[in-house]
């Protein structure tokens, strides 16, 4: 069982594609564990997007993600990074298969509607980034248990 970070970009949250989103993540399997909606501030942007942060497009970047609120999810479930990756398609939605995530809403290599952890390794670190200790739930053991009547 894995968790991953899921972004809702400012494209998602303006274009009211949120709760279908979510929808196909749910459909998909996998327990939402954390969630929340925030503005992103420059000093987060800056450390989420290090490996860009230096690019003369990157004022671009953080504009786009200022532009409205983003709401982090934390997903959990088998293999998660790489499903999570299928669901979504590839960065570049012109490049994104109708059917993915970014094949039926996203625009562009930007307006791609979601980011997702591409690795274990930055899945730990963008949960740590996003979500504080604890934030993340595990209710489905919880619910299960409450419903045995433990």
């Amino acid at each position: 069982m894995q968790t991953t970070l899921v972004l809702l970009k400012p494209d998602c949250v303006a274009g009211r594609k949120a709760g279908e989103v979510i929808r196909r993540f749910e459909e998909a399997g996998f327990q939402i564990r954390g969630c929340k909606m925030f503005c992103a501030t420059e000093d987060l942007l800056r450390e989420h997007y290090a490996h860009i942060a230096s690019k003369p497009f990157f004022p671009e970047v953080e504009a786009f993600m200022q532009s409205t609120p983003v709401i982090a999810l934390a997903l959990a479930g088998d293999h998660a990074i790489e499903k999570v990756r299928t669901i979504i398609g590839p960065t570049d939605s012109k490049k994104a298969e109708k059917g993915t995530v970014r094949g039926d809403f996203g625009v562009d290599v930007m307006a791609n509607i979601v980011h997702a952890s591409d690795s274990l390794e930055n899945a730990e670190l963008e949960l740590k980034r996003f979500f504080q200790p604890g934030e993340l739930f595990d209710y489905e053991m919880r619910y299960a248990a409450s419903a045995r009547g433990s």
